[in-house]
Order: structure tokens, then C-alpha cells, then sequence
């Protein structure tokens, strides 16, 4: 039984789109690409599609941290920080589970991304609850940012 990993999503199966992939043996980070020729204009926010789908056991989840050296380089960063991957992010009705990316363009000019270019590193990650915890048996309905809503 397959425990954690890495899938293409439906509309990118016809678009030449790497798995991400460790680069050494000590590597934490599974390097992870952009699906697709973008720009991030200035001081805004894009949200970079990956094609990619990420699942693992209930009591994980996939941390997105930007690569440093594409950050420091492009002057650039994640707009919170680290992104948080849930694992019944997996497969959910309205996206399938598409990881996408928001970064946060510093620059006064367009940065440009190129399919394939190493955006961020996904690491995968044990987490704690506490005694009594009240999840109340949520299902998770939608895609991205849908555990906050009501």
C-alpha cells in the first residue's frame, strides 16, 4: 500500500510534467517545477500552477517552501510564508488536489517563470493533536482555502 507521493492531475497528463524529485540523498525537499510560462508582475500575487498532486497518511501533511536560491535570485517569496498541503487535500471535488503556488513578486519589473523552472521544494511532515481534539468529523468540499469557510 502506498503511503505518500507524488501524481500528475487530469488536465496535465498531456503536459510533459516532471514529478518532483529529491536532487540527493540528504535532500528534505522533493523539488517541484512550474506547469506552466509565467510572469509575476510587480508587487502582486500569482498563483503558479505545478500540474502535481500530493498524497500521504492522515497525520501529514506537505509543507511548500520556496527554493532559496530561485528566491534570492528572483527576489521573490511565498505569500504565506510556507503553503500547507493537507493530506484530504488529495483528490478534492473542485480541483483534485492541484498544488498551485502564490508568490509575491519584491521587484518594480515582470519576473518571468519558465515551465519546468524549480519553483519550491515540498517536504513532508508528521503533526501532533491535542487531547480531545474536536475535528467534529469535517469532510473537507473544496480546493484551496476551503477549510476556512462556513
Amino acid at each position: 500500500m502506498k503511503s505518500r507521493g507524488f501524481e500528475i492531475v487530469t488536465e496535465y497528463k498531456e503536459k510533459n510534467i516532471r514529478l518532483p524529485q529529491r536532487k540527493t540523498v540528504a535532500s528534505a525537499g522533493y523539488d517541484i517545477e512550474s506547469a506552466v510560462d509565467i510572469e509575476l508582475f510587480p508587487h502582486k500575487v500569482t498563483i503558479v500552477p505545478t500540474g502535481i498532486k500530493a498524497y500521504m497518511k492522515e497525520n501529514e501533511y506537505l509543507g511548500i517552501h520556496i527554493r532559496s536560491g530561485f528566491s534570492i535570485k528572483k527576489k521573490i517569496c511565498l505569500i504565506n510564508s510556507q503553503g500547507v498541503i493537507d493530506a484530504d487535500y488529495y483528490n478534492n471535488k473542485d480541483n483534485e488536489g492541484h498544488i498551485m503556488i502564490a508568490f509575491y513578486n519584491h521587484n518594480d519589473e515582470v519576473v518571468h517563470i519558465d515551465k519546468g523552472e524549480r519553483i519550491a521544494q515540498g517536504v513532508f511532515y508528521r503533526y501532533l493533536t491535542v487531547d480531545d481534539d474536536i475535528s467534529n468529523g469535517v469532510i473537507r468540499k473544496g480546493g484551496m482555502g476551503s477549510t476556512g469557510e462556513r
